[in-house]
C-alpha cells in the first residue's frame, strides 16, 4: 500500500515517543495468527449483496489498543483519528478510509464475550508463552486485587449493580469486585484468572487457582488455613503462606525467632511478583474500575487484560522472536 506524505513523514521522525515503543512491543510480542484461528469461525462471514464486515484482523487490533490505553468505545474510535501510533497499530489510512464507528467495536465486544473468545485469547497467549519456555509449572502464587466499581444509582434502574459487593479492606471499605490470579512463581506470569464479587473470600478461590502440577504454592496472610479447607484435602502441594501479622510481630527475639523471620522475607520475596501484573492492570493499562455492569462481562475483559499484561512482561524480560525456542 502506497504510503502518504503524512505517513512518510510520521516515520522519518527524529524521536520514538513511549507509545510508538508500547505498541512496537505488543505488535512484535503477540501471536497475531493464532488469534486469528481462534476468532475467525465465529466472525461474520459475507451474506447475499450487503456490505462485508470489516476485517477481522483489523477488528481485533481496534479491540486490543483499546484494551491496553483503557479507552471506551467512543474513545478509541477517536484515538485513531488523534494518534497516528494507534492509527498505524490498527492499520487504518484517513486517505482512503474511516476508522470503524464505536457500535462496530461494540458489535465486535459482544461476540467475544458470547463466544467465550477472551478466555481463549488468554489460553492462546499463554500457550505462545509457554512455547517459548516462559511457564515453568513449578510452583504457583495465589491472590487477588479489588476492582472498583461505580457506586452511582443514576441509571435505568436506580442501584448499583447488584452483581458487584461492598468489601473492607484495612479501615476502609471498597464497592466493586475482586480478581484473583494464580501467577507462575518462576516468570511471574498469570496462569489463571478468576472474577467475584468484592466480599469473596481470598481463601475459597485458592484452590482453583492452581494448574495441577505445581509443587509449592505461596499465599499471603490472607490465605491462612488454606490447606485444611475440604477442596484442597488430597492434594499433593505444599502451601508456603505469610504469618498474620500479629503473629509475625510476636516472635520471639532469639535464633529461632530471627531464623523464622527469615522464613517470612524469603516467602515474601517470592511473592512480590504476583504484584507485577497487578501493577500492568492498573497503572499501564489504566484498568482501575469495572467498565461494565455485571461479573460475565468484567472478568470476559480481564481475561484479556491478563493475556496481554503477560506479554509485556515477558516482553520486558525476555526477548521474545519467532526464532526462539524453548530450551
Amino acid at each position: 500500500m502506497q504510503k502518504s506524505f503524512s505517513d512518510l513523514e510520521y516515520a522519518n521522525k527524529k524521536k520514538l515517543t513511549r507509545r510508538d515503543r508500547f505498541l512496537a512491543e505488543i505488535d512484535k510480542a503477540t501471536p497475531w495468527g493464532k488469534l486469528h484461528q481462534e476468532i475467525e469461525p465465529f466472525y461474520p462471514k459475507v451474506k447475499g449483496a450487503g456490505r462485508p464486515p470489516i476485517g477481522l484482523a483489523r477488528m481485533l487490533r481496534m479491540y486490543v489498543a483499546q484494551q491496553c490505553f483503557g479507552l471506551s468505545d467512543e474513545g478509541i474510535e477517536d484515538a485513531i483519528y488523534d494518534s497516528q501510533a494507534i492509527r498505524g497499530f490498527v492499520g487504518i489510512d484517513l486517505n482512503r478510509e474511516s476508522a470503524p464507528d464505536a457500535t462496530t467495536l461494540l458489535k465486535f465486544r459482544h461476540l467475544l464475550e458470547a463466544n467465550g473468545l477472551t478466555k481463549k485469547i488468554f489460553d492462546t497467549i499463554n500457550g505462545h508463552l509457554a512455547e517459548k519456555g516462559l511457564m515453568m509449572r513449578e510452583g504457583t502464587i495465589v491472590d487477588a486485587t479489588l476492582i472498583a466499581a461505580p457506586p452511582s444509582t443514576k441509571n435505568k434502574d436506580g442501584e448499583r449493580d447488584p452483581e458487584m459487593h461492598q468489601s473492607k479492606k484495612g479501615n476502609d471499605w471498597h464497592f466493586g469486585m475482586k480478581a484473583h490470579v494464580g501467577v507462575d512463581a518462576a516468570s511471574g506470569l498469570v496462569h489463571t484468572v478468576i472474577g467475584t464479587a468484592g466480599n469473596v473470600s481470598d481463601v475459597t478461590q485458592a484452590g482453583a487457582l492452581l494448574h495441577g502440577d505445581e509443587s509449592a504454592a505461596f499465599g499471603d496472610a490472607g490465605y491462612q488455613g488454606v490447606e485444611k479447607r475440604p477442596e484442597n484435602q488430597g492434594n499433593s502441594v505444599t502451601w508456603h503462606v505469610a504469618l498474620k501479622r500479629s503473629k509475625r510481630k510476636a516472635l520471639p527475639k532469639n535464633k529461632l525467632g530471627r531464623m523464622r523471620e527469615k522464613l517470612q522475607h524469603l516467602k515474601a520475596s517470592v511473592r512480590a511478583k504476583v504484584e507485577h501484573p497487578f501493577h500492568v492492570l492498573k497503572n499501564l493499562f489504566r484498568h482501575r474500575k469495572t467498565r461494565y455492569r455485571g461479573l460475565a462481562k468484567n472478568t470476559a475483559q480481564l481475561f484479556t487484560l491478563f493475556g496481554f499484561a503477560n506479554l509485556v512482561l515477558a516482553g520486558r524480560r525476555f526477548t521474545i522472536t519467532e526464532s526462539r525456542r524453548a530450551s
